[in-house]
């Protein structure tokens, strides 16, 4: 009896010895995480200002939950995801101020939750590298206190991923396969095609080696996203296929284009590319994207001999599938289209990074470790510059569509409201108006409905400058706003 106590003793004791060291290790990796996901909030709080109005696609998202604006148009491509994350505050809440430092806190912290996710796959430096490499592009540092989808689906492959292969390198538990639902269904609530795309390549191996359970886990998060989606298709839009033909028809029509060209002139800053002419930027600001696909290869032949191929393929496939349909599908293009797809590459060319500049012993390679060391100096002050312009065109461009509502306050336009033409959602969330569109993308009036809402509320027809205006709206008398024409309905 007492030699049988001596024995569990003494195992419990080697278990404590081998587990302390192991408990410390992820002790320091959380708590690094935790700092670099400080960091990143904090330089979104600095860099892009909270005071940043509103932009178009924000508005959009943001109007379908606030009581003190009317609800913009809801167009066949969207989904509820971004109008659920900022409920919270824009429910109850104008300020934007607030919103954008919540969304920053909330970002910073789905950054370290997605890093978690990844742990034991591969060492903790190259995790945090990854994480920087990705916070610090400018496009992630700009969208992340911004109420639009593409940082969340990025959040959630990350997470679906890491969840993924930590189930399949046997490091599963309920918390990891509760993490891969959790990471599908948040990319299937920002944007359900998006969430396809990223999966295909989990859904497969899984399907192919027969692992029925994390197939299914992974498709039950999919569901809860897509499903909610699928719902509004019939309600709203005369059924799935019809969504899906209109949500192509408002892109562009999907099919063969090729727009890696105009996914280039993006990273300029701009926020969209539609149509994509000019110039392409500086090779400072683009020289990171075509060393992209080397460093993709190297951390493939770091993996193979590291015996550790299958988390680097599969984080490359995923954001391979991810990444497709926007440079191979769609006639424009948006930087923060990409983003699902940086953020799968990071880790892999973290990976390949320190592999340059440590030896095999881990000492600094003399001549690899500063040249790197510049040139990712370099690369974020580049990010950072292209990232100060773009937050300044956008501040702008945000006040003056305030301008714009000032003046047509004092035209008499004032809440309750409509107004139509160029860029009425935006303006109109300004000024308090409902939007209306009679044709287009946005179409959700008729000519006689317009009509029939200047018999009783105020109603204003915005134009560019010189443009001409539609029959309804040419007997109104017109104004000059900036740069836009404006036809104001004779008083009901």
């Amino acid at each position: 009896m007492a030699d049988g106590a001596n024995a569990i003793l003494v195992r419990r004791r080697r278990r404590e010895q081998t587990a302390g060291p192991r408990t410390t290790r992820w002790t320091r990796g959380n708590r690094s995480s935790a700092v670099l996901a400080a960091v990143f909030t904090l330089a979104q709080l600095a860099l892009v200002r909270p005071v940043l109005g509103l932009g178009w696609d924000e508005i959009v998202y943001v109007s379908q939950v606030t009581s003190h604006h009317p609800a913009a148009f809801f167009s066949a491509p969207r989904s509820r995801g971004v109008s659920l994350l900022v409920a919270p505050v824009a429910s109850w809440s104008p300020s934007v101020p607030l919103l954008r430092v919540y969304l920053a806190l909330l970002s910073g912290l789905a950054l370290y939750l997605a890093l978690r996710a990844w742990r034991g796959l591969f060492p903790t430096r190259v995790l945090l590298g990854g994480g920087a490499l990705f916070a610090s592009l400018w496009l992630t540092l700009f969208y992340g206190p911004q109420a639009m989808p593409n940082y969340w689906v990025a959040i959630g492959a990350l997470i679906s991923v890491g969840c993924f292969l930590r189930i399949g390198a046997e490091r599963s538990s309920p918390r990891t396969l509760w993490g891969l639902a959790a990471g599908g269904a948040l990319m299937a609530w920002m944007r359900p095609t998006d969430a396809v795309y990223v999966a295909v390549p989990l859904l497969v191996l899984a399907l192919v080696r027969r692992h029925w359970r994390l197939l299914l886990v992974l498709a039950a998060g999919l569901a809860a996203g897509v499903v909610p989606w699928v719902i509004e298709a019939y309600l709203s839009h005369g059924g799935l296929g019809a969504r899906l033909a209109e949500a192509s028809r408002i892109q562009g029509g999907l099919g063969w284009q090729i727009a890696v060209d105009d996914q280039l002139r993006s990273l300029g800053g701009r926020a969209l590319c539609r149509p994509c002419t000019g110039s392409m930027p500086t090779p400072l600001v683009t020289f990171w994207w075509f060393t992209l696909p080397v460093l993709v290869g190297l951390a493939l032949v770091v993996a193979a001999r590291a015996r550790r191929l299958e988390r680097t393929l599969v984080p490359l496939a995923c954001a391979t599938t991810a990444a497709l349909p926007y440079l191979f599908m769609i006639g424009y293009a948006a930087p923060r289209f990409l983003q699902p797809a940086y953020a799968l590459l990071a880790i892999p060319v973290a990976d390949a990074l320190w592999h340059l500049v440590r030896g095999p012993g881990g000492s600094w390679r003399p001549v690899a470790a500063p040249l790197v060391a510049l040139v990712l100096a370099g690369h974020l002050a580049a990010q950072l510059a292209v990232l100060d312009g773009a937050v300044s065109r956008n501040t702008e461009s945000r006040r003056d569509w305030g301008r714009t509502a000032d003046a047509l306050h004092r035209l008499g336009v004032r809440p309750p409201c409509l107004l139509t033409g160029h860029e009425a959602i935006p303006i109109g969330y300004y000024t308090g108006c409902s939007s209306g569109a009679t044709s287009g993308n946005n179409e959700n009036i008729t000519v006689a409905g317009v009509l029939r809402t200047a018999d009783r509320l105020p109603v204003a027809h915005l134009a560019p400058a010189g443009g001409t205006p539609p029959r309804y709206a040419r007997s109104w008398p017109a104004h000059r706003i900036s740069d836009l024409d404006v036809r104001v309905a004779p008083g009901p």
